[in-house]
């Protein structure tokens, strides 16, 4: 069993708030658009971390971490990239992946809306944590946390931070 904390598009932002809500998580995964690399050493000094870059993100972000990341967990196959898209509309590079080798699990970030959903034709699970920075259209800073347990999602929870340059005590 392993616990999961997940954000994207912190965009330079991070705060002890955040973190607090993945205390009891085994490893923190971030989707991308991380912004200052400070706010990766400060997960990193809290958890550890996986993660990709984003679009936002600089040569440094980009010699750090990759574009996407596959591995395995608790026998899931997990696949997690920035920009991907979401069931019935992916882009065309990650359509390809999943039409010969889909995951179990595919994270990405990009949109800055929260979105968990079944894809049903390559039957997987999809999961966007929204953004938990302040800079972006999205009104509602969000992330997710959940388990991974013998191949399978369990206790998701989507988690909600507060609007825009606002912090939740």
């Amino acid at each position: 069993m392993r616990r999961i904390g997940l954000l994207s598009d912190t965009h330079s932002y991070i705060d002890k708030n955040i973190l607090s809500y993945f205390s009891e998580c085994d490893e923190i995964w971030h989707a991308g658009d991380i912004g200052d690399l400070k706010v990766a050493d400060e997960i990193e000094a809290f958890k550890p971390m996986r993660a990709v870059y984003g679009n936002i993100d600089g040569a440094d972000a980009r010699r750090r971490y990759p574009l996407d990341q596959r591995f395995q967990v608790e026998g899931m196959d997990v696949w997690m990239t920035h920009i991907g898209g979401y069931p019935g509309r992916y882009n065309k590079r990650v359509a390809e992946v999943f039409r010969i080798n889909p995951p179990d699990l595919f994270i990405c970030g990009h949109s800055h809306i929260m979105k968990v959903m079944p894809d049903k034709r390559f039957g997987f699970l999809h999961i966007n944590p929204g953004a938990c920075g302040h800079h972006g259209f999205h009104k509602i800073r969000t992330m997710a946390r959940f388990t991974i347990d013998n191949g399978k999602v369990t206790n998701l929870q989507a988690i909600e931070l507060g609007g825009r340059g606002k912090v939740v005590q």
